[in-house]
């Protein structure tokens, strides 16, 4: 499915993570390139690889935001499972919903762009032509909630934090990134990054990077960032936690002397007084709760819910709204990762043969009510998606890299997910086929029917999952599971509490996982490597497979040194080929849609951006609808 944004997905929640795989694209637009370049040096009000800047330096609100927006009201949300941090960036625990949303960093992206950030923190920016520092100019009437200033101080604090504390998969790669941060004086922060790594992505790395407050950490030396706990760190942003109720609730409350709230990039945004995260054990008590109207907006993700439970006394008589709002960015590259450092997957036919059985047909028609989408491409239905064989730039550009691309890379057309037969689960033609790949890999049929090599150990694969996740998801596993042990293999499914999977997912404690930790993307950068390179496979959050391939790499790095939009999208559309040849995923569907169900009382903009559906921050609460509900009793 599509990346639904959902208070009960950690990789969602954590807004400092999502930079490290979305960087610089589009083309140098010109126009609107507000900047002025002086001996090579660039001063700007944003920033994007190419230079194109939509927004100019007197823009007075985002094209997509309504500016007047009303203030007030709550959005409540559900939330999955437990919590017991309220620390995001912690390497223990779970957190809890949003936390992150009480930071600011000196800048953001834009979702109606790629690659486009203006300042938040930052009034402005400074960079070399050949981008081997910048200098962000930050703006001086910048407080956090506690009325001191946000510092150049505390942006070099917070940046040592995440190299010393952070997720080791962040720490390395940004630590290798950057080579000095220094303040230059207190609103003045300068980051030098090392000559031999590549310049796409370390601008907005490290300006999106949230902001601590320095005095906060070092007033008790027991405050540690990667630590769980029930105490937040002192921030600058639009909310500030209000209560919590461990494994319960959440409560988030709008600072009404939040210092940034007549920005340009905040116009028309963060309109709720509260926001409000009620936790519940499964998907559906949640359901009931919100029919109830213990919680008022829902961001639904399971496709059977969607399409069979949406009849209920207030949804119509009008009070809840169903509505399908168009998701313009590419699906999420979910589906079944292989743990490729369990022994048994070292062999790509053995994945292939395994994936014969999962029958998506079957899944969809009978789990999905029809509604998904087959998905093989890791960009799918983009301009980048890699199709049929590869020719004019895209071939010059894999032949370039010499003998590490396979020959058949070059010739055959991209892999595609296999069809199955939607009538039975059991597609016997492709259990048959898989059965022939697995005796050939050497492992055959022995004692018990299972699968054993010859070292007599059976082809083990056990799939843990979450108990909070939607029946469907969790019905598809388990059917998966059935077909795997109908050709032999010895396979488990493994339902845990959310606490031991967020656990088990961090130690790579699975030999396969249903997962959307992957990203999709747009343009090239750092994050790249993070998520599909071989630098952090052993330990990367971003990589739940492990996957550490030289042919990958080499294109990855090879997408680095692209000058221009058609050379970047050449390489990115081999990245999507040569990610697929590797096969460390079974794909899974997508929907196209953000499937969406709220309490007949949120009003959104009418051009919502394409990348984000910003019920978060861009939506509102009409007052006299909710005075309506209210009065008619179908809100609380």
């Amino acid at each position: 499915m599509k990346s639904l944004l959902s208070v009960s997905r950690p990789s969602k929640l954590n807004l400092w993570a999502a930079v490290l795989w979305v960087s610089a694209a589009i083309v140098f637009a010109g126009s609107n390139a507000a900047s002025a370049t002086e001996e090579g040096i660039t001063r700007s009000h944003g920033y994007s690889y190419f230079g194109n800047l939509d927004y100019p330096v007197d823009y007075p609100y985002l094209n997509y935001v309504n500016p007047d927006a009303p203030k007030g009201g709550e959005l409540s949300l559900a939330g999955s499972g437990t919590f017991d941090s309220l620390n995001p960036y912690s390497r223990k625990g779970r957190a809890g919903g949003l936390t992150a949303v009480q930071y600011d960093s000196l800048i953001v992206s834009t979702s109606d762009s790629v690659g486009q950030y203006y300042g938040v923190l930052a009034e402005s920016m400074e960079y070399d032509e050949g981008r081997n520092y910048v200098t962000f100019h930050m703006r001086p009437e910048a407080t956090f909630w506690d009325g001191t200033p946000v510092t150049a101080e505390d942006v070099v604090h917070s940046h040592r934090l995440f190299i010393e504390q952070g997720l080791p998969s962040y720490a390395q790669a940004v630590g290798r990134m950057v080579r000095d941060v220094e303040a230059l004086d207190d609103h003045t922060v300068k980051f030098t990054f090392s000559p031999d790594v590549t310049r796409r992505g370390l601008i907005e790395t490290v300006g999106s990077t949230p902001v601590f407050s320095k005095d906060w950490f070092e007033a008790d030396e027991s405050r540690r960032l990667d630590e769980p706990r029930l105490e937040v760190a002192v921030g600058s942003g639009p909310y500030k936690l209000d209560s919590y109720d461990i494994n319960r609730r959440i409560v988030y409350k709008r600072r009404d002397d939040y210092w940034g709230k007549d920005l340009p990039i905040n116009v028309g945004r963060h309109n709720y007084d509260t926001i409000r995260i009620e936790y519940f054990a499964d998907q559906t008590a949640a359901f009931e709760a919100f029919k109830a109207g213990e919680y008022t907006m829902r961001i639904e993700s399971d496709p059977k819910q969607w399409a069979s439970s949406y009849d209920f006394p207030k949804l119509r008589q009008g009070s809840v709204v169903q509505d399908e709002i168009t998701d313009g960015s590419p699906p999420t590259p979910s589906g079944f990762v292989f743990n490729l450092g369990k022994p048994q997957f070292a062999d790509k036919n053995v994945r292939k043969a395994l994936a014969l059985a999962f029958n998506f047909e079957w899944s969809n028609e009978s789990l999905m009510f029809g509604l998904n989408t087959p998905r093989s491409s890791f960009v799918q239905d983009t301009h980048l998606e890699a199709k049929g064989a590869p020719e004019g730039t895209e071939l010059a550009f894999l032949a370039a890299l010499g003998d590490v691309v396979p020959a058949e890379v070059l010739s055959e057309p991209a892999l595609v997910t296999h069809e199955s037969n939607a009538a039975r689960l059991n597609d016997r033609r492709n259990l048959r086929k898989a059965s022939t790949l697995l005796d050939e890999a050497g492992w055959p049929v022995g004692e018990g029917n299972v699968r054993r090599n010859a070292d007599g150990h059976t082809l083990k694969v056990n799939i843990p999952y979450a108990s909070s996740i939607p029946t469907s998801t969790s019905t598809m596993i388990e059917t998966f599971v059935q077909n795997l042990q109908s050709i032999g293999v010895d396979a488990t499914a493994e339902k845990v509490d959310p606490s031991q999977f967020t656990l088990r997912r961090r130690e790579r404690d699975y030999d396969m996982v249903y997962s959307d930790r992957y990203g999709s993307f747009l343009s090239t950068g750092g994050g790249l490597s993070q998520m599909y390179g071989s630098e952090e496979a052993a330990f990367s959050l971003f990589n739940p497979a492990g996957l550490a391939s030289p042919l990958v790499d080499a294109v990855i790095e090879a997408s680095f040194d692209t000058t221009n939009q058609a050379e970047q999208d050449a390489a990115l559309m081999a990245l999507d080929r040569v990610l697929r040849y590797e096969f460390f995923v079974i794909p899974d569907g997508y929907v196209a849609d953000y499937w969406t169900a709220y309490y007949d009382m949120y009003e959104y903009p009418e051009n919502l951006p394409p990348f984000a559906l910003g019920y978060l921050d861009l939506w509102w609460i009409n007052p006299e609808k909710e005075a309506a509900l209210k009065e008619k009793g179908a809100l609380r």
